[in-house]
């Protein structure tokens, strides 16, 4: 007898031993502060928050493992989930993470933490609020139409811009251009400044192996990051956060383009190959898991115009050429990412991503891709027929993510570098008189710097501030004829503006006479000079029987716009 309740007492004792150790591991994960460093919380701006957490894990990178997220109630009792992301400190000891949020509401937020183990709520903080107080910005991205995009507070938007792919390499492959592409000089510090000073408000740039190498250890073909076994370059972190300061300082706008990262099974990753990315459960939770890093670290900036999953993912498909990855898994692929990215991004920024020249059935109709892309080289006169098409096609938006004379790099450009120039500035014409919420964007950032070409965007931006002024955000198509058959017409109606773009391909003058429909009797009319940049004012323009006529010579390679209407 006493024996079996010798065997009893351990048995009891032995049960509370294990509950006793379990409530001490569960007691570990506790998140001990939640303190709000951000002094004055502002509409549509970063507020900060460091949370002090002790917990256990293998990588806090991994939701699997760990997570924590901040449970906001907005003043308007809209609750949103947050993100937070690590930042330092040891498995087992006290951590700091971050959590960066930007208010959409004016008024007071309550909030409280929760810290998840597992998959399993560890952990949850006692709950804080802060008072948010306007800012005079304007808030997010989000789709409106297909001739634009709108912030939070109404305002309309159109992209105008370049890309602006990486920041120079420390060696290129260029054939008569490396000298000029491995310039120091050209990084963000550079080009961002640059590019907001000729009225250019949009950029796209790339994370890859040699800028901005999130994924990456070593070897980055550059000279402005480090190497590091941590799970997420410190060097390219930096480099990412110093970048979205100086865009929400000069209030530019970026498709950051993400690419697959570094999925590859020799470098930490799980996929042996591109094909086996697209349907690996394990490379596609990896790739999820970095989807949140970039939702918590960067999502707060409203100059993330867009995340684009891929740049050219045809080329990616036929990387192979003898054995093309099967479409379906790759459209399949960025169905599960973009439903997830929307899931978990509580700004509801754009998602997109982008092909060279082939469709991938299914891709352009996903649901959760905002507007689709593609690129666009040597047949930029196609641009206007090929938004236009697409846009018909699948009822969203469409942009011409990159464009250029020529793609070719192993040429000279200096050969036929009046067609290029040229061709730079064609691409955002046509673009403007289309319906695309941003402008075709031109490749050769470097070449086109150097030439100074790209400040023409100014010419660009000016117009493009007046349809937007004139409409309040409305854009018409409006059908032009024009007496000589060799010149090029756009017509759009902004408000009660009719603009007119007329351009002269050939090499000698055109003498002819512009007819389109309008109502009422102008008010004014003005000629601007899109290479020179002059307007002029010009004598009233006939209306007959609903049309307006005008008569202009345009000079050989000549344009101009023609605006008429209101007051």
């Amino acid at each position: 007898m006493m024996k079996n309740n010798h065997k009893h007492f351990f048995k009891k004792t032995g049960m509370l031993v294990v509950l006793c150790a379990a409530a001490q591991i569960l007691h570990a994960q506790n998140i001990s502060t939640v303190k709000l460093i951000t002094a004055k919380p502002q509409l549509y701006t970063k507020t900060e928050f460091d949370i002090g957490l002790t917990a256990d894990w293998q990588n806090p990178y991994l939701q699997e493992d760990v997570a924590l997220d901040m449970i906001l109630h907005s003043p308007s009792g809209k609750k949103q989930v947050l993100p937070c992301y690590y930042e330092s400190g040891e498995s087992g000891k006290e951590s700091l993470w971050k959590a960066r949020f930007a208010p959409r509401e004016k008024g007071k937020y309550t909030y409280n933490c929760e810290f998840s183990k597992a998959g399993h709520i560890a952990s949850r903080s006692k709950e804080g609020s802060f008072t948010v107080e306007p800012s005079g910005k304007n808030g997010f991205l989000h789709l409106k139409n297909n001739w634009e995009f709108q912030f939070d507070n109404g305002k309309p938007f159109r992209g105008i811009g370049e890309n602006i792919g990486w920041e120079s390499r420390k060696s290129d492959d260029s054939k008569f251009f490396s000298e000029l592409h491995q310039k120091p000089k050209y990084d963000y510090e550079y080009m961002l400044p640059a590019l907001a000073a000729h009225g250019g408000n949009f950029f796209r740039t790339w994370i890859c192996s040699f800028n901005l190498p999130l994924d990456w250890h070593r070897d980055f073909n550059s000279n402005r990051y480090e190497p590091s076994d941590a799970y997420y370059n410190p060097s390219a972190i930096r480099k990412i956060d110093r970048m979205f300061n100086l865009c929400d300082s000069l209030g530019l706008y970026v498709m950051l383009t993400l690419g697959a990262g570094n999925y590859n099974i020799h470098d930490g990753g799980f996929s042996p190959s591109a094909a086996d990315f697209f349907v690996n459960p394990k490379s596609k939770e990896r790739y999820k898991n970095r989807l949140r890093y970039f939702v918590a670290r960067w999502g707060y900036s409203t100059s993330v115009g867009a995340w684009e999953f891929f740049n050219e993912v045809d080329n990616v498909q036929f990387g192979n050429k003898n054995k093309p990855i099967n479409a379906d898994s790759i459209v399949n692929w960025h169905d599960e990412m973009s439903t997830y990215l929307k899931n978990i991004d509580p700004y509801d920024h754009l998602t997109t991503t982008s092909i060279s020249h082939r469709d991938l059935k299914g891709l352009d109709a996903l649901p959760h891709m905002d507007f689709n892309q593609k690129h666009i080289y040597k047949n930029t006169t196609a641009i206007p027929q090929a938004i236009t098409q697409y846009e018909q096609n699948f009822n969203k938006p469409y942009v011409i993510g990159e464009y250029s004379y020529e793609w070719d790099w192993s040429k000279n450009f200096d050969d036929f570098v009046d067609e290029m120039d040229s061709d730079y500035k064609r691409g955002l014409w046509y673009g403007l008189f289309t319906s695309t919420p941003i402008l075709p964007m031109s490749w050769w950032w470097e070449y086109f710097d150097n030439r100074k070409t790209d400040e023409y965007l100014k010419k660009i931006r000016g117009i493009s501030d007046r349809m937007l002024a004139a409409g309040n955000g409305s854009f018409e198509q409006v059908a032009v004829t024009s007496s000589a058959e060799v010149v090029i017409t756009y017509g759009v109606k902004c408000g009660n503006k009719t603009f007119v773009y007329a351009y002269n391909p050939s090499s000698t003058e055109q003498k002819i006479s512009l007819a389109f429909d309008f109502k009422g009797k102008p008010v004014n009319g003005e000629m601007f000079d899109c290479e020179s940049g002059v307007t002029k004012r010009i004598a009233e323009p006939l209306v007959v029987s609903g049309q307006m006529k005008t008569n202009i010579a345009l000079p050989a390679k000549g344009d101009v716009i023609l605006i008429v209407g209101g007051k």
